[in-house]
C-alpha cells in the first residue's frame, strides 16, 4: 500500500495527475485496503484486476551485455542472475527488466542482425487466486497460458492484449491456492 501511495504522490508531483485525481485514487486505494477478502482482487469498478505494480519487462536484444551495461550504468539498475552467456536480470524497486539475446523463431536460422523487441510486459495483481484469475481471463474470451517459471509460488498467465502484445499477469500463490507449493518442496 505504501508503494502505491508513493507512486500516486510521485505522479501528482510530476504533473501527471491533478489534485482531484490524486484524492480519488487515494480513496480507491483506501477502500481496496478495507474491502472484504477477495474483493480487492477486482478493480475499483468491480471489473478486472487491481494492478499493484510493474512486475517485469522482458527485452530480446542483439547483445544482452550491452543492454545490461547501459541500464545498470545509466539507470542504476542492479544486475543479478547474469548467466554470462545470453541473459541477465536488472532490478529496480520491486520490478525488473529481463535482457536476453534475441532468439531466432523455432525452425529458422539465426538472424545476423536481430531486431530488438519487447518480448512481454508483466504486471503484478493484488490478492492472487489462480483459479479466479484464469476464470476471469476465460470469461473475457482470452486463452490464458500458465507460466510458473518465476520461482516458488510465483504464478502467472500470458494473454495477448488488443494489439497482440504478450501481457503477463502475475501474483504469488498463497496457502489454499491450487498452485501453492509448500516451502522446500
Amino acid at each position: 500500500m505504501e508503494h502505491m501511495i508513493d507512486s500516486l504522490l510521485d505522479q501528482f508531483e510530476r504533473g501527471k495527475m491533478n489534485r482531484r485525481q490524486l484524492v480519488q485514487s487515494l480513496a480507491i486505494a483506501a477502500a481496496a485496503m478495507w474491502a472484504p477478502d477477495g474483493a480487492a482482487a477486482q478493480g475499483a469498478a468491480g471489473k478486472g484486476f487491481n494492478t499493484l505494480s510493474l512486475d517485469h519487462i522482458s527485452y530480446q536484444v542483439a547483445d544482452y551485455k550491452r543492454t545490461r551495461d547501459f541500464y545498470s550504468d545509466l539507470m542504476g539498475m542492479k544486475v543479478s542472475d547474469d548467466n554470462g552467456n545470453n541473459q541477465c536480470f536488472l532490478h529496480f524497486d520491486d520490478a525488473l527488466l529481463i535482457a536476453r539475446n534475441r532468439r531466432a523463431p523455432r525452425g529458422e536460422a539465426p538472424d545476423p542482425n536481430p531486431k530488438p523487441l519487447v518480448d512481454h510486459i508483466a504486471y503484478k495483481i493484488d490478492n492472487w487466486d489462480t483459479d479466479k484469475v484464469k476464470a476471469e481471463l476465460e470469461r473475457r474470451g482470452l486463452k490464458p497460458r500458465m507460466d510458473t517459471n518465476g520461482g516458488p509460488n510465483y504464478v502467472s498467465f500470458h494473454v495477448p492484449d488488443p494489439d497482440g502484445f504478450d501481457l503477463q499477469i502475475s501474483g504469488l500463490a498463497k496457502p489454499g491456492d491450487s498452485q501453492y507449493k509448500k516451502p522446500g518442496l
